[in-house]
């Protein structure tokens, strides 16, 4: 039995097509295309037309796909731009028509306890609590459990692209613009107290594309050479270097400054893990077949 999940973010459409096995999931297909919603709403508060018809286009091929591949059931999600867009309305109704399904807007906690759910669901045991950080282009979620589950969690209105969009604009951000972002990713923060885990995951594309860079556990260290080296090379040199999109690292830099603020106030380091936001999606879809 297959499933599938449309991911609509601020920065990416994604589609993951999955099947359930004994351990948990196995994606069948992953596709994504970058559309960049996010950017609108930072810089004017809405989507314009052009764009909502470029989702609802990547929407309709997606979820297509996704019925070819003989998925019982198929689930679009819109995330930050979906809470944030004025017209967030006149985009679900696009999205919803394109797909020929209704389309869910996720609220901040859904969207921190699927994360959640997708990262550990198949993790070893681990002592103590951990922390699942969520870095998305419009937000940064962060959840901590225990083997009884989740047991607290925040939702934080900053994300690497809206980050980039407001302060390092700019290929090559300078050492000021740098040191500003971080100091405003302080201030947004201010307040974040989580109780300190045993252990901590970090999921998402800032997590994934720093991953490439600095390996698969960050750090304080990690994130500081994140920084720098993002600071000192262009987009085109670090996507040649390490296979990184060059859309992407231009939001690196804000990623990596949101995840070393998350780190900070953790206290431990971020272990980078490939299963998230869609994965726990997934798996409630498979876990609601099987039960009917």
């Amino acid at each position: 039995m297959n499933v599938a999940v449309v991911d609509v973010g601020a920065n990416t459409i994604r589609l993951l097509v999955a099947e359930q096995l004994a351990d948990g999931l196995r994606a069948v297909r992953q596709s994504k295309a970058r559309v960049g919603l996010g950017a609108e709403v930072e810089a004017n508060g809405r989507i314009s037309s052009a764009k909502i018809a470029e989702a609802a286009a990547t929407v309709e091929s997606f979820t297509s796909e996704a019925r070819m591949l003989g998925c019982s059931r198929v689930e679009v999600i819109v995330a930050s731009p979906g809470r944030q867009a004025a017209n967030a309305g006149k985009l679900v109704r696009a999205l919803a028509t394109a797909a020929r399904a209704p389309v869910r807007v996720l609220s901040r906690d859904e969207e921190a306890l699927l994360a959640y759910d997708g990262a550990t669901h198949r993790a070893p045991p681990r002592p103590g609590a951990v922390a699942v950080c969520d870095v998305g282009g419009g937000s940064t979620q962060v959840v901590i459990g225990t083997d009884a589950g989740p047991v607290w969690m925040r939702s934080v209105d900053i994300g690497s692209l809206r980050l980039t969009t407001r302060m390092l604009a700019a290929d090559q951000p300078s050492k000021q613009e740098v040191v500003a972002a971080r100091a405003e990713v302080e201030r947004i923060f201010a307040g974040f107290s989580p109780p300190l885990p045993g252990s901590a995951l970090a999921v998402g594309g800032s997590a994934r594309a720093i991953r490439k860079v600095c390996g698969p556990v960050l750090g304080e260290d990690e994130l500081r050479f994140a920084v720098r080296l993002l600071r000192k090379r262009s987009p085109g040199e670090v996507s040649a270097s390490f296979g990184i999109d060059p859309e992407r690292v231009r939001t690196m830099t804000a990623g990596a400054l949101i995840l070393s603020e998350v780190q900070r106030r953790l206290a431990v380091p971020l272990e980078v893990v490939s299963e998230g936001l869609r994965e726990g999606l997934a798996l409630a879809l498979l876990s609601e077949a099987s039960a009917a």
